[in-house]
């Protein structure tokens, strides 16, 4: 177990919400302020119908092959006093509901929210921790002990509700480099009228991350190791969501960070760390730094700090599989190849998220987005010109992985997981001394007790809900790397 240092917040505050009210007016810049009932979802490529909340979640990817995003940003500014003492819970409901307007009703939005967190060991849901002048943001509370519970946790009650609403089925289908798997199985399992296939690289996931995975024996859950890297599982699920007849006749549904409910439901961390610190500070800006892979959890970061919450920049931290970081210091966005290390949940060479970012890095240009994403199809590169202001940019190597792990641990009585040490070691080349930096906690280090080991010499990384694990029976399909093999599968099951 690890101590906790200098906890910045540990209270649980009021469940009451406040009543905001808006003008639902449009902004000169696009942007609007709180949600009214028209918010649209566009895809990136510009080929797809506009579409209301509900119908972009159970589409997942859009039909023409491009991410859905939100016609206008809304903009909150006016609002953010009002956030600044709402418990987690209350604020994931004002946040999340800007972007909903009236297609889901409020007071059925609010029980889907609490129904989702009830099962966090923190009453707050997440927790700051001061350790050594950072603030670490601990998102691993949920029932897998990973961030991704945040998102997963209520996109498996809204697409029950959903489900149960239209009188229908789903068939999700994701791909995994680590947590998104066991959070997504965990979130949907047992479920009303859902069947989940989650495809992870067989042997290139931890073996906690695999057992938490493959020991789910509920009937709606199938797990399948695929031959190959995250990247091969990545494509086989764009290539399946891209074959429309197939998707519509077998109702496939995405549970990966290309469904934008994923995003919106880490959106609101940002502003609660950001109000959090605000009030308890007296700052006027935060920095985070994002320990990334998929560009989705620091995607969500760059829509809060669209929106209007109190974000100076963000800093993006890679491994050794650093296609994000080259992009963001060079503006070379160019496929490489995948490196085991000793945080596999970033071992990605193509971030699925990054076409929405790039979306907005071109001026919301679709036209644009189709051409550079064919480039990218036929190239493995692009290029950009210019850097954005709103980011910086480093990876960290294993030897620093490990020194950063050792470090805190020894020096701090903190511990973290290869993956947050990532983001820690990058953050520390990014201080600011007039705005805190908050760095994402995106795991509990049991989940790593090899990486943990290796780095303090002790064995001492543990959790009781990990050790209950060790005994139990898995099941899993192995399947060579291959659209027509997860197909055939697909179709045995169903």
């Amino acid at each position: 177990m690890f101590g906790l240092v200098n906890t910045l917040v540990d209270i649980t505050l009021h469940e009451s919400m406040l009543g905001i009210v808006s003008d639902h007016a449009d902004t000169m810049e696009g942007q609007r302020d709180v949600a009214d009932e028209t918010m649209l979802y566009i895809s990136t490529r510009g080929q797809t119908d506009p579409v209301r909340f509900r119908d972009a979640v159970m589409m997942g990817l859009a039909t023409d092959g491009g991410l859905l995003l939100p016609r206008v940003i809304p903009d909150v500014t006016d609002h953010l006093g009002q956030w600044r003492s709402l418990s987690y819970p209350d604020l994931a409901v004002e946040v999340m509901s800007t972007f909903i307007g009236n297609d889901i009703p409020h007071a059925t939005l609010r029980e889907l929210v609490y129904r989702s967190y009830r099962s966090f060991k923190r009453t707050t849901v997440v927790d700051l921790v001061d350790v050594n002048g950072l603030t670490i943001m601990e998102l691993f509370h949920g029932p897998t002990l990973a961030f991704k519970d945040i998102a997963l946790q209520f996109l498996g009650n809204l697409f029950e509700y959903i489900l149960a609403d239209r009188d229908t089925h789903l068939n999700i289908l994701g791909a995994t480099s680590g947590d998104t798997g066991s959070a997504a199985i965990y979130g949907t399992r047992g479920k009303a009228n859902i069947n989940i296939f989650i495809m992870h690289p067989s042997g290139r996931v931890s073996p906690i991350q695999e057992r938490q995975m493959t020991t789910v024996m509920d009937g709606n859950v199938h797990n399948i190791a695929i031959e190959g890297d995250f990247d091969d599982a990545q494509r086989i699920l764009k290539e399946l969501f891209g074959d429309l007849e197939f998707k519509s006749a077998y109702r496939l549904g995405a549970v990966n960070s290309v469904n934008w409910a994923r995003v919106l439901a880490q959106i609101v961390y940002y502003f609660y760390a950001a109000l959090r610190l605000q009030a308890h500070m007296g700052c006027e800006r935060v920095q985070f730094a994002v320990p990334t892979g998929n560009f989705g959890d620091i995607f969500a970061g760059y829509m809060a700090l669209r929106m209007g919450a109190p974000i100076e920049r963000l800093i993006l931290a890679t491994n050794q599989n650093d296609i994000l970081t080259r992009f963001f210091t060079a503006g070379v966005y160019a496929r490489g190849e995948v490196h085991p290390t000793l945080s596999p949940s970033m071992d990605i060479q193509v971030a699925s998220n990054f076409e929405r970012y790039l979306y907005y890095r071109v001026g919301e240009d679709a036209r644009s987005i189709r051409d550079l994403m064919q480039q990218f199809q036929q190239t493995g590169r692009i290029e950009l010109e210019g850097r954005d202001p709103l980011f910086a940019a480093g990876s960290g190597a294993r030897e620093d992985t490990l020194d950063t792990i050792a470090t805190f641990h020894r020096n701090h009585s903190y511990l973290l997981d290869p993956h947050t040490a990532v983001g820690v070691c990058v953050a520390q080349h990014f201080l600011m001394d007039e705005y805190p930096t908050v760095c994402l906690a995106t795991a509990h280090p049991a989940k790593f007790p090899d990486a943990i080991r290796e780095a303090t010499g002790q064995d001492i990384a543990r959790h009781q809900d990990i050790d209950a694990l060790m005994n139990l029976p898995t099941r899993c399909t192995i399947l060579p790397a291959t659209e027509e093999a997860v197909k055939s599968f697909i179709l045995e099951t169903v």
